[in-house]
């Protein structure tokens, strides 16, 4: 059969099942198969209001705690050890978080930073982990580490830090001197210094050296009413035993929350599954369960009620180590080539309903919120390590990891294989023999290791033809050419390499063969080079990609594109390539629009189509004299945005008068715009009406703008919270404003403007006199 006609008999099947599940709908048929309560994941309401670990019943512990952090210590190192010690699952982490979140807030120590340990580590990363903390930059660029301890050293001089080690286990070898050789440049810090260890072992500070002064913790139980309070605010909420059918969940609870052994992760799990199915019936015949035996029990339990679909993404997040900082964007994207997420709804993306996944593990508590403040200050998610070992379980062996001190051989039967800190040559002996592999991440090449050799590549290439997803990370090389070989890999669906800005990738002739590529990934590199000059085509199933890839697509084809980002209009690069992307999500910005000539080139762009776009930007030259203000009008008309779009700038904007869709209610235009920035407006004067087609807008910025006054209408943006004004040199009063505005911001603006507006009792002070914010920077 025909790859045409294997589609359309594909397409025929999936007609015909989304045919039966509607008439089971009308039938009423539709929950034959719940019988153990659970959903269908479309009919749920997936919320993340859980997704922080809430804490009851540890502020007398956290107290005590920062007592002893804040102990000042005699002679000795300059730092001490505090360590929390207990059985996995019994919340040591989230009391450390308890903690770090405290210090953070207090101004006792100089830097704080929170690092996870795990079980198998490398010196060299966890190093590199710490050099981020301390000094807010990426130290993936050193590549050995008498460096990275130069660099953590030099951080620390001086400083009173407090250094957070999570998950810190026992070592048994005592050769193995990892530890102290981690903790060797904390010596340059000020006296004072603390570290707090979480451990499961009470044997595990002693790891840390004969010279460290510790104090040990265990972590208490909590007592029966705050762990009751702990689990019911998982399983009802704000709800209490005053609302209707209150009591009887709470006295059903009471009798579940006996069964989980205070454990506050089997709290939040079965509190969880709990919390989604408000059925005093379904309470019950949980109550009845012999299920809850232990924390590992309440975990199966709970991960028994979870849809199929979302079970398999929650166990493919095994290939990765414990504790790994999860994004939210990278896992679904994962998923996505995987071919986790079927798709039963036409009008969603694939993208769409893995996020719908992810939102109900982390209302589910599977994932949880990381640290504040760690990973690049961005928000990502972690497993716990009882959920990682139930992942496991779960997976049957098909998941595997190599990771730091591990030198064996990988089973045969492994299709996803997560690779941590190794080299090309022995990369090849691990996976030399894994032909139907269709995962291989490889964390790290070029940092502990030797530089991954193309020839290495070329090899693998040959015979892991069944790859989906191929992801290495790190390769600190000037230049790398991708081998001719990746074209023999046809079933790829996600190609990353993330490597610095500084490296020169070139890619092969025959890359337009990878048909089936959706998500496209090459890091930062300021380099990527495709031989022929050409732009390459046939990569129409591609959903993702990079700036750098983008620039050398021809885009028009690639019509299931979602981010697209920058798109500068130059060379090749025209409005009417983007006619069929209507499939472009988030942020799209648009600059050199001083290069089209009319009206029907800027239609051809057809933005208002573009119905998952959320961000627009718009730029033409600044001051470009070029182009007939007339002719800036019809361009700007031809831009309209979808009317969903929530914030738009533009930019050196000198038409003759503003496009229609911004003056006129009836309009097409964008009807439920929040945030609206302008700038470089030299020729245009404000208008009342820009307000009342823009409504509903949070925030107005005004920008290098010659306006003289603000209009009226602003005073009746009820929905306004944020307002500022940059360089604008012309405004010297101001209208009276909504009452809902918390933030007033004026910079570099006319003096006497600026000074009557800080001037208690004058006419522009009295108007904003309300706003609690008010920021002024002068141009002196």
């Amino acid at each position: 059969m025909s790859k045409m006609k294997l589609k359309k008999a594909l397409e025929k099947i999936e007609h015909v099942i989304n045919e039966a599940c509607k008439t089971l709908k009308r039938l009423n048929l539709s929950n034959i198969s719940n019988c153990n309560g659970r959903q269908p994941i479309a009919t749920k309401a997936c919320t993340t209001s859980t997704s922080a670990v809430k804490v009851i019943g540890r502020d007398e512990d956290r107290d005590k705690i920062i007592a002893m952090l804040h102990e000042m210590e005699g002679d000795g190192l300059c730092y001490s050890v505090v360590g929390i010690h207990g059985i996995s699952g019994s919340g040591k982490s989230t009391l450390a978080q308890l903690v770090y979140a405290h210090e953070k807030t207090d101004d006792y120590f100089d830097l704080i930073m929170w690092v996870h340990v795990s079980q198998r580590f490398s010196v060299a990363a966890i190093c590199r982990e710490m050099v981020e903390a301390a000094s807010h930059y990426s130290g993936a660029i050193y590549t050995n580490l008498d460096s990275l301890q130069r660099i953590l050293a030099r951080a620390l001089c001086d400083k009173r830090f407090l250094l957070v080690l999570d998950d810190v286990w026992c070592n048994k070898d005592p050769s193995n001197q990892y530890l102290p050789q981690l903790l060797s440049p904390l010596k340059a810090g000020k006296r004072g210094s603390k570290i707090l260890v979480t451990s499961r072992n009470a044997d595990a500070l002693s790891d840390l050296g004969p010279d460290v002064k510790s104090t040990l913790i265990p972590i208490p139980d909590l007592n029966d009413n705050y762990f009751l309070k702990l689990f019911m605010y998982y399983a009802l909420g704000d709800r209490t035993a005053d609302d209707q059918d209150g009591s009887t969940f709470w006295n059903i609870g009471a009798h579940i929350a006996e069964k989980l052994k205070r454990s506050p992760l089997a709290a939040s799990i079965v509190g969880g599954q709990l919390r989604k199915r408000q059925n005093v019936e379904y309470w019950r015949r949980a109550k009845d369960h012999d299920f809850f035996n232990g924390t590992m029990g309440a975990l199966s339990w709970s991960y028994q009620h979870l849809d199929d679909e979302v079970r398999r993404c929650f166990a493919y997040c095994s290939l990765f180590p414990r504790r790994r900082p999860l994004r939210r964007d990278e896992l679904v994207r994962l998923w996505v080539a995987e071919g986790l997420i079927r798709n039963n709804n036409a009008g969603k993306e694939l993208e769409d309903i893995g996020e719908e996944y992810f939102d109900e593990l982390v209302s589910s508590s599977f994932l949880q919120l990381g640290v504040k403040g760690y990973h690049y200050n961005k928000d990502y998610y972690v497993m716990h390590d009882l959920l990682h070992h139930l992942a496991e379980r779960m997976t049957e062996n098909s998941c595997f990891r190599i990771e730091s001190g591990w030198a064996g051989k990988v089973p045969r039967g492994v299709r996803h294989l997560f690779i941590d800190n190794l080299s090309g040559e022995m990369l090849m002996k691990g996976g030399i023999e894994l032909e139907n592999l269709r995962t291989l991440v490889i964390n790290c090449i070029g940092v502990d290791t030797s530089p991954l050799d193309e020839k290495v590549l070329k090899n693998m290439f040959t015979r892991l033809r069944k790859l989906r997803v191929l992801s290495i990370g790190f390769i600190i090389q000037a230049r790398f050419s991708l081998p001719t070989t990746v074209g023999l890999l046809k079933h790829l669906r996600l190609l990353a390499f993330r490597v610095g800005s500084s490296c020169n990738i070139i890619l092969p002739s025959t890359f337009p063969k990878l048909y089936q590529m959706q998500m496209l990934d090459f890091g930062g590199s300021y380099h990527l080079s495709y031989p022929s000059g050409e732009e390459i085509v046939n990569l129409v199933s591609l959903r993702y990609a990079t700036r750098n890839v983008r620039d050398l697509l021809d885009i028009s084809m690639s019509t299931s594109l979602q981010n697209l980002g920058r798109f500068i209009l130059q060379g090749k690069h025209k409005l009417k390539q983007l006619r069929d992307l209507n499939k472009i999500s988030g942020s799209l910005d648009i600059s050199n629009l001083n290069r089209v000539e009319s009206m029907e080139e800027a239609l051809e762009a057809k933005l208002a189509d573009k119905k998952r776009l959320t961000e627009l930007t718009l730029s033409w030259f600044p001051d470009d004299k070029s182009k007939d203000p007339e002719v800036k009008v019809e361009v700007l008309e031809g831009l309209c945005p979808p009317i969903c779009l929530e914030s738009l700038e533009i930019y050196n904007y000198d038409g003759a008068r503003y496009p229609i869709w911004m003056v006129d209610k009836q309009s097409s235009g964008p009807k439920y715009l929040q945030e609206l920035l302008l700038y470089g407006f030299k020729r245009l004067g404000p208008t009342p009406e820009l307000f009342e087609v823009f409504n509903n807008l949070r925030s107005f910025s005004l920008w290098w703008s010659n306006w003289d006054a603000l209009p009226d209408s602003i005073e009746h943006l009820e929905s306004l919270k944020k307002l500022s004004m940059h360089i604008c040199l012309n405004i010297q009063s101001l209208p009276a404003l909504s009452k809902s505005i918390e933030t007033f911001e004026l910079d570099a603006c006319d003096e006497e403007f600026m000074k009557s507006c800080q001037t208690i009792g004058d006419i522009n002070w009295q108007k904003i006199q309300h706003i609690a914010n008010r920021k002024f920077t002068s141009s002196k």
